[in-house]
């Protein structure tokens, strides 16, 4: 088992102790750990992108927000021997299911620690009548979505070291991926967003100093082209670092294997235009690091 490893959860057990069920970890291979959605599509099939590679993932607390011990699911490559890049990766509005745990050993099988936060206090939902109200939950208290998010960004870097952090996330989470990156403008390394209602007012957007990748579905009635495309003409007038690409002819939650609208092809290709994202800025600003 990796030291780094070690380090990371014997730290946060001294911190914040480990009276919960929610603890435990497994070290298992890249597919094992994908299995198979409920719509059966095999998320072993998806992933020929990485090599076969052991991870080793423990759900942990990493912060005390109001009276809530608040948990993450930390995942990373069983052979790590110093730290690497980390992705705080946030979920959907199902929650911290299956599905993003399979997309964090997924991501952690390439060379990256991934950190999947819990905006819903380990709430999950499977009807989009749940979701909406988990959702709301944290409309209706932001500051508290925002402390948590401030606080597994100094978890990865100062509890497991990580030389560079980006956030990621669908939907709800790709929303909150960026507000991420302009809570802590000069700490988020990069910004990956999926198919996410994002803000156009350039006010805001000029605090961002990441480089930001888009992923947005074509045919999708909540974020439409119009949308998309200014936010593309506001990152550009205020010159930023930023790739918006989108799918035509595929619906929001064409990444989502458990999803009716999961269009694979368009899913293959975002995760490798992800993949590619995070080689390109993460990995340089990691050695940039490690050479100052």
């Amino acid at each position: 088992m990796s030291l780094v490893f070690v380090a990371v959860v014997l730290s946060s057990l001294l911190l914040y102790g480990c009276g919960s069920d929610q603890t435990g970890d497994a070290v298992r291979s890249q597919t094992e750990a994908a299995g198979t959605g409920p719509n059966g599509n095999n998320r072993g099939d998806i992933q020929a992108d990485a090599q076969e590679r052991e991870i080793i993932a423990e759900n942990m607390p990493y912060a005390e927000v109001g009276d809530e011990l608040v948990y993450g699911y930390f995942v990373a490559p069983a052979d790590m021997f110093e730290p690497l890049p980390a992705v705080i990766m946030i979920h959907e509005w199902w929650g911290l299911d299956e599905n993003v745990r399979a997309k964090a050993d997924r991501l952690a099988a390439a060379g990256y620690i991934v950190f999947a936060i819990d905006l819903f206090g380990g709430e999950t939902a499977t009807t989009p009548s749940g979701a909406r109200a988990l959702m709301l939950s944290v409309v209706e208290d932001p500051d508290s979505a925002s402390e948590k998010l401030r606080s597994a960004y100094q978890f990865v870097s100062e509890t497991a070291g990580a030389p560079a952090v980006a956030t990621m996330g669908w939907r709800f989470g790709g929303t909150w991926a960026l507000n991420t990156a302009l809570l802590l403008p000069g700490d988020i390394g990069a910004v990956v967003i999926y198919y996410a209602q994002v803000t156009t007012d350039e006010a805001k957007l000029s605090l961002i100093s990441a480089p930001v990748l888009g992923l947005f579905a074509g045919d999708d009635a909540s974020v439409n082209r119009d949308s998309v495309e200014a936010f593309r003409s506001a990152l550009q007038r205020l010159q930023k670092d930023f790739d918006i690409h989108i799918y035509d002819g595929v619906r929001q939650g064409f990444a989502n294997e458990d999803a009716t609208n999961y269009d694979r092809e368009a899913a293959d290709d975002a995760w490798q235009r992800t993949l590619q994202f995070l080689q390109r800025h993460l990995d340089r600003q990691s050695d940039a690091a490690g050479r100052s």
